[in-house]
C-alpha cells in the first residue's frame, strides 16, 4: 500500500514537472503572471545585470540574434517607440543577444541602430529560462516592479507590438 502510494505522488510530482517547462503554442516555458526567472549576464560594454537586482522597476527583455531578420525589423521600432519614448521614465531595457560573440552583438546594435543595451547570452541559456532552446528569438518579456511577466511577444506583429507599448505606459505611470 506505502509502494503505490509513493508511486502515484512521484508519478503526479512527474506530471506536473513536465507540465510546467513544456513549451506553449509560442515556445515559451513562461506564463504572464509567473515570477520571471533570474539571471546575470554581461553586457556589450562588460559590465554584469542581474535581473533580480532590477526589482523595483519596469524592465523589458529583447531576445535577439544577429541573423534574425524579424529581428532586425523590429529592433528600429523598439528603440523609437519604447527606448526613446520610455528610458527618462524609469525604463530598463535589455537585448539579448542568443550565443553570439560580442563582435556580432555590436554589429547587430550598429547596424539596427540601437542605442540601449544588448546582453550575451552564451549558449542560450538565459533564452533557456523563459523559452524552448529550440523555439526562435524575436520575442519580449515585459516585467513588473515586483519581477512578474506581464506580457509577451512573439515575431513581430504590429498590433501585439502596440499592446506592448501601451502596457509600458501604463506600468510607468
Amino acid at each position: 500500500m506505502k509502494k503505490s502510494i509513493l508511486s502515484f505522488l512521484l508519478s503526479v510530482f512527474c506530471i506536473s514537472l513536465f507540465a510546467q517547462s513544456s513549451p506553449d503554442d509560442r515556445g515559451y516555458i513562461v506564463k504572464v503572471g509567473d515570477k520571471a526567472p533570474d539571471f546575470e549576464m554581461e553586457l556589450t560594454d562588460g559590465t554584469k545585470v542581474k535581473l533580480s537586482d532590477l526589482k523595483g522597476q519596469v524592465v523589458m527583455l529583447q531576445f535577439t540574434a544577429s541573423w534574425c531578420g524579424v529581428c532586425r525589423k523590429e529592433m528600429p521600432h523598439i528603440e523609437k517607440q519604447i527606448w526613446q519614448a520610455y528610458k527618462d521614465k524609469g525604463l530598463k531595457l535589455y537585448g539579448i543577444d542568443r550565443d553570439e560573440p560580442v563582435k556580432k552583438a555590436l554589429e547587430l546594435k550598429n547596424d539596427t541602430k540601437v542605442t540601449y543595451d544588448m546582453g550575451l547570452d552564451p549558449g542560450a541559456d538565459i533564452f533557456g529560462l523563459y523559452a524552448d532552446k529550440k523555439a526562435g528569438v524575436t520575442r519580449n518579456v515585459l516585467i513588473d516592479r515586483d519581477g512578474k511577466i506581464i506580457f509577451l511577444t512573439r515575431l513581430f506583429n504590429e498590433d501585439e507590438f502596440g499592446e506592448l507599448v501601451d502596457k509600458i505606459g501604463a506600468e510607468l505611470k
